[in-house]
């Protein structure tokens, strides 16, 4: 069931992106042959007649289309054809391609927006310090301390108080002949009391006791109007979209993160693993954060996608004649091959991942 769910999640991300190409070449004039969710051969499919564009559904649920008559016309059969895609204007069709990923961040901006207004916002009160890690020797492993242990108290002082200072003052203000540190530790529902006795560190310059802190944040809920909602989900898209663009750069330069890039079917794995945990609210997270992702990949110049055909039609405007459709052709040719030859690199990755 959960992995139906995160199908639909990928549906819903290019049919919003396609729609985008759609609705954009109806409001400009520009004819659509077919409009596809999907690839590989037809499922269902249907005509209308009013505007003669093809609508179906497909078998392989990764992709879409949005066909214009006349498009890609090496061979120059429509040269002359007034309805062709190639002879509209510039403008039209720079904001038909850009309109896909476009839509993408209208959808993510919008569902946020919708997600704030309806449930609130998390507000970040405090921050509750835990054993994140336990070194294998020393005096918190000799006192029996834990991974994931939550220490409640030192020395009866309460270090529960939303800060993690609090717990690192008491470990770190340790002085020579004081006598060793009484806490109590809360280890999931029991609770129990242990001591010990911090060592001088030379190299950090302070006591220690073995440990490395981590903190959990304290988030309540709270109401959220609309003009609020507006800002707030601006500044989440916003970073989101940063966080993702700073990671494609990492990836490119130094290759830091290409152990974790998946295909789509490792895409299908991870949001359905999330959902059966997170419900709807991962649900739309992930939702938010890939229709953000698929805006920004689609809109790099990278041939076969619809950031290379922008700079084509810019590259057009600008010398007020295109590029011979055969050469751009190739480009996108080329392209597209090394796109498939990437997804299916990714996806036998994925499978491999499953297996294991």
């Amino acid at each position: 069931m959960f992995i139906l769910v995160a199908l639909l999640l990928l549906g819903i991300l290019i049919t919003v992106h396609e729609w985008g190409h759609f609705i954009a070449a109806r409001l400009t004039g520009i004819q659509v042959n077919e409009f596809a969710i999907g690839m590989g051969p037809k499922i269902i499919g249907w005509k209308s007649k009013k505007y003669d564009t093809r609508f179906s559904l497909r078998a392989i649920p990764v992709g879409g289309f949005c066909a214009f008559y006349g498009e890609d016309d090496v061979s120059g059969k429509h040269l002359s054809d007034s309805r062709a895609f190639g002879n509209q204007a510039v403008w039209k069709r720079i904001l038909t391609v850009a309109m896909g990923p476009m839509m993408n961040f209208v959808l993510a901006y919008v569902v946020t927006v919708l997600f704030f207004w309806i449930g609130g916002v998390n507000e970040v009160t405090g921050v509750d310090p835990y054993i994140h890690q336990v070194a294998a020797a020393g005096p918190a492993y000799s006192a029996g301390l834990q991974d994931g242990d939550i220490i409640e108290s030192v020395n009866g002082v309460n270090v529960l108080d939303g800060t993690t200072d609090t717990l690192l003052n008491a470990i770190s203000g340790y002085q020579e002949g004081d006598p060793p540190l009484r806490m109590v530790v809360r280890r999931g529902e029991e609770t129990f009391e242990t001591e010990m006795t911090p060592f001088w560190d030379e190299a950090e310059n302070k006591y220690r006791v073995g440990v490395t802190i981590g903190g959990r944040y304290r988030i309540v809920q709270r109401p959220c109007g609309f003009a609020e909602a507006l800002g707030e989900s601006w500044s989440t898209c916003v970073y989101a979209g940063g966080a993702i663009i700073n990671a494609l750069k990492d990836l490119v330069t130094t290759g830091e993160g290409l152990d974790q890039t998946s295909g789509p079917v490792g895409v299908v794995s991870m949001v359905s693993q999330e959902v059966a945990t997170g419900g709807l609210e991962a649900f739309l997270n992930y939702l938010v954060v890939i229709s953000i992702n698929l805006g920004i990949m689609n809109l790099l110049p990278i041939p076969g996608l619809d950031g290379s055909r922008l700079v084509f039609l810019v590259i057009e405007a600008i010398r007020r004649k295109p590029i011979a459709p055969q050469k751009e052709a190739i480009v996108h040719l080329i392209g597209m091959v090394l796109l498939f030859g990437l997804m299916i690199f990714f996806t036998f990755k994925d499978v491999m991942n499953l297996f294991r």
